[in-house]
């Protein structure tokens, strides 16, 4: 049985930056929650799309010849097998859906672990 989950309080025990979280299971997605600040690098998704929705703060979508602003309330989705890379130049909080399994960076041996809050 689901209960409510505060988002606000799983982000305050997370004290890193670019460690997702799970919060949540859906439909075999890991529902995450993460802190965004520097740069991510730049990596792509062979099998799945990227969900970001950021729900403090600001962060940059880049793309090899493009780079597009994602406010708080906003949601970006990145399509499968294209390179991209999240930046923040302040610290942002974002969350994250993707399927179980797939790795942060796009390659299990460089992938964050995903501890469950």
């Amino acid at each position: 049985m689901s209960t409510p989950i505060n988002l606000s309080e799983k982000l305050a025990q997370i004290s890193t930056h670019w460690d997702p979280h799970v919060v949540a299971d859906y439909n075999e997605n890991d529902i995450m929650v993460v802190k965004f600040q520097g740069e991510f690098p730049f990596h792509l998704h062979e099998e799945t799309d990227d969900f970001f929705l950021v729900l403090k703060g600001e962060m940059v979508m880049d793309y090899a010849n493009a780079s597009h602003s994602v406010k708080a309330g906003e949601i970006f989705v990145v399509p499968r097998g294209v390179t991209h890379r999240p930046r923040a130049e302040n610290e942002c909080e974002v969350l994250l859906i993707e399927p179980k399994g797939e790795p942060n960076t796009g390659d299990p041996a460089t992938a964050a672990a995903k501890p469950r809050l």
